[in-house]
């Protein structure tokens, strides 16, 4: 049973920090476009939103993708995915906030449960 659950967490992980790394590298190639005019939900300017849903939807997922200190990067991925729910798409049908609440659920699921076995992590862990 132990196998089966960490293969599910890495197919949770894999899938959803892969996808969730298109969304930042559309936003990363086109930053110079989209810096001036990007939506800022929280009050920090359009260019530190920019740069913070960067962070989170390109570098995080790459770390998360890895196994890298899995726990850790879930939480800007979880706000990124919360701010999209909430206030970009708060107004929103459910089909407009679907897409995002169902990022946030993987993410959250993967904060709780941790990356599993086939992660650096739980290769690291293994070490020690």
């Amino acid at each position: 049973m132990r196998f089966q659950s960490d293969l599910g967490l890495l197919v949770l992980r894999l899938g959803a920090s892969g996808m969730m790394l298109m969304h930042g590298w559309g936003k990363l190639s086109a930053f110079s476009t989209l810096m001036h005019d990007f939506p800022d939900p929280i009050g920090v300017g359009s260019t530190v939103s920019l740069v913070l849903a960067v962070f989170a939807e390109f570098f995080c997922s790459i770390a998360l993708a890895i196994g890298v200190q899995s726990r850790w990067v879930t939480i800007p991925l979880v706000v990124t995915m919360l701010v999209a729910v909430v206030i970009i798409h708060g107004n929103d049908p459910f089909h407009k906030k679907e897409l995002a609440a169902l990022y946030l659920v993987g993410f959250v699921t993967l904060f709780l449960t941790g990356p599993g076995k086939y992660s650096f992590d739980g290769l690291l862990s293994k070490r020690l």
